[in-house]
């Protein structure tokens, strides 16, 4: 199953959250039980009226969409409300029920053989292992797109990488839940970047979704350089975050990973988000609660990536 706070679908959105959708579903090897979506990138309600719009473009309209966390846990104030354009565009009747609620059932009626990707902040997750805790010996694993381990983010502003800085209280108790963990973070997930190459390939594939992924791509990518001007990285690339964490499912060879023991700094702090990472050895090092990525195939998964979008 997959929990995210996708905004592929308006025009100069993030879009890697989308083609981490995509690629579960080009993937023969998985098979996507459920989405639920949570406040992130954009709010909670936009975010699944573009899962909805989403999945019926990739075909797989029987997947089920359930709206999740509307705020991080410890700060419903921070709740937002879809825009009158994105209602106006997407809107629909959204599905009834509660993320947490759903993502505890599924797992526990299906014990050791859900694997929950989470590629935005981890609220649903948190409540979910608050309404369950045995869900944490039930899920075959939680794989998290999120922090920083061998870097730092180099923003005064959001020191934790964001779907941690946006919700660190549910990224401290999914890391205390004892539940199998692999975070893919900021470390690797920059090196992957699709290129206005990449786009034109897409765009040129007779799938029906790759003239949409291409025209995303290429729009996002000119966001970036009318943003960020004096980065000749984003001038022409972006980065593909979340499809990685999807890729490593089953392709857990595309990146090196090593056990480690790892906190997050919570509150509002200056530090708030930051993942404090134990590597090093010493006298009684901390028991590991997760395992990191810490390197990547760039260019085999960057192949594999392409190759299944294209073909959808």
């Amino acid at each position: 199953m997959l929990d995210t706070d996708l905004s592929m679908g308006e025009p100069g959105s993030e879009i890697d959250d989308g083609f981490a959708l995509a690629l579960a579903a080009a993937d023969p090897d998985l098979r996507i039980e459920l989405v639920t979506t949570v406040n992130g990138n954009t709010d909670v309600e936009t975010a699944t009226l573009l899962s909805l719009h989403l999945v019926e473009r990739l075909g797989i309209a029987g997947t089920r969409v359930v709206r999740g966390a509307a705020a991080p846990l410890t700060r419903p104030d921070r709740a937002r409300s879809a825009s009158a354009e994105t209602v106006r565009e997407y809107g629909r009747p959204i599905p009834a029920g509660y993320a947490a609620a759903e993502i505890a059932r599924l797992v526990m009626t299906n014990p050791g053989e859900i694997t929950i990707v989470a590629i935005g902040p981890l609220t649903n997750v948190a409540a979910a292992l608050a309404l369950e805790p045995e869900l944490a010996r039930n899920v075959q694993e939680i794989v998290v797109m999120g922090g920083v381990f061998l870097g730092q983010t180099l923003q005064s502003g959001m020191p934790g990488e964001f779907n941690v800085w946006i919700d660190p209280e549910a990224a401290d108790a999914v890391l205390h839940s004892g539940a199998p963990l692999r975070f893919v973070g900021l470390d690797v997930t920059t090196r992957v970047r699709l290129t206005r190459e990449h786009a034109e390939r897409m765009g040129a594939a007779p799938g029906g979704f790759g003239a949409f992924a291409s025209e995303a791509t290429r729009t996002w990518i000119d966001r970036m350089r009318q943003e960020h001007p004096g980065d000749p990285e984003l001038a022409d690339s972006c980065a593909m975050h979340d499809p990685l964490a999807v890729a490593v499912v089953t392709r857990p060879d595309l990146v090196t990973w090593r056990d480690a023991h790892v906190s997050v700094v919570t509150g509002d702090g200056v530090a708030r988000g930051v993942m404090v990472t134990d590597l090093l050895s010493s006298a009684e090092p901390p028991a590991a609660n997760c395992r990191i990525a810490v390197d990547v195939d760039v260019d085999a998964f960057m192949a594999l990536f392409v190759e299944r979008i294209s073909g959808l």
